[in-house]
């Protein structure tokens, strides 16, 4: 298998353990829910686990693929406000925990490149 046929599924693989991270520990990803959103963390948690579910299962099959990775695109960009709170909220943690929080502000661009390759049928980053 080729780098560019491997890439969507590895980037599904990735998007498939997240959403299943929201529902096995959901307490974790409660707390990046930015306040500001209307509802409860836990409905925030659930549907975002949900949408990279549905995120993974559309780029795994390629006649869906270029709309769920240009979709996947837009929803790491859309996330990023949990993770700038995450860091936030972790500046006074242990140094390996506020490592890890602000390590995933810089991390946000390559997925959004990676799936927007992967939506042009490239191979973004595998």
């Amino acid at each position: 298998m080729s780098r560019s046929e491997r890439s969507p599924l590895l980037l599904a693989g990735l998007l498939a353990t997240a959403g299943i991270a929201h529902f096995a520990a959901p307490r974790v990803f409660d707390s990046i829910v930015p306040r500001a959103l209307p509802g409860t963390p836990r409905a925030w948690t659930y549907a975002s686990g949900a949408a990279e579910l549905a995120l993974a299962a559309g780029i795994a099959l390629p006649r869906t693929r270029p709309l769920a990775a240009r979709t996947a695109a837009a929803f790491f960009v859309g996330v990023f406000p949990a993770n700038v709170k995450m860091a936030v909220d972790w500046r006074h943690r242990p140094t390996p925990q506020r490592a890890a929080a602000y390590g995933r502000l810089p991390l946000q661009l390559p997925l959004v490149l990676w799936a927007r390759g992967v939506a042009r049928g490239g191979e973004g980053r595998s």
